[in-house]
């Protein structure tokens, strides 16, 4: 749902941004490497202090940097598998460095291993989802689910919960540090869920395309099979 009508909105808004960017010579790719790396500065410099509302306020500039360098390939009209890769990657370092930042608060002024634990989950089964969707595809199967937490849902709990409960440090404001872990038991039962919807899936898709294959296939085929 935030992919259909959030990314249509921000795309719109941040035109013209990208326009600019294009006048001034700036590539699709450095709009990339730029905003991948100020995710990670924000994530890795604030969120292990426990600094989670000026951490958020750091990564939110930078992580607009995904609509933009896209947006950017589409007004100069070019659409390359090397941009497309790239992006798709650093996506991912980006994700890895939020949660792991936060892991690394719970693992030493959070003191709460549970949370870290958990933290470390919403990192792994991130990757793990976006793999499963990119290695069903490699083998020539639709993948035809988003499933219930994609990534930008991931990143819109995470961050807006973390950035609200940044207000207990930031403002003396009590008990609204309790919305980060929220957060991310939030994102760690939805990835679970989301994991489950793609590989039940791809196991139903895999099945019929094997049995569509098994029907096409030459009377030879067939008998040596047998």
């Amino acid at each position: 749902m935030l992919n259909k009508y959030a990314r249509a909105f921000f795309t719109r808004v941040l035109t013209p941004f990208a326009a600019l960017l294009l006048r001034l010579r700036v590539s699709p790719d450095a709009v990339t490497l730029i905003g991948t790396a100020g995710v990670m500065a924000g994530a890795l410099a604030f969120y292990p202090r426990g600094e989670f509302f000026w951490g958020t306020v750091v990564i939110t500039l930078f992580v607009f940097s995904d609509l933009v360098d896209g947006n950017m390939a589409r007004q100069l009209g070019v659409s390359s598998r090397w941009g497309a890769f790239l992006d798709s990657t650093l996506d991912r370092v980006a994700d890895a460095a939020i949660f792991s930042g936060i892991a690394l608060w719970y693992a030493g002024g959070g003191d709460n291993q549970v949370l870290c634990a958990v933290a470390l989950f919403c990192l792994a089964s991130g990757q793990v989802v976006s793999y499963t969707k990119a290695r069903g595809e490699s083998i020539g199967l639709p993948v035809a689910v988003n499933g219930l937490v994609e990534r930008a849902e991931r990143l819109v709990i995470t961050l807006v919960l973390a950035g609200f409960a940044g207000w207990e440090r930031t403002f003396d404001v009590p008990h609204i540090g309790l919305l980060l872990p929220f957060a991310l038991w939030m994102v760690a039962v939805g990835s679970l869920v989301t994991l489950v919807q793609r590989m039940v899936t791809v196991r139903r898709e895999s099945a019929e395309a094997d049995a569509a294959e098994a029907v096409e296939a030459p009377p030879e085929a067939k008998r040596e099979q047998a």
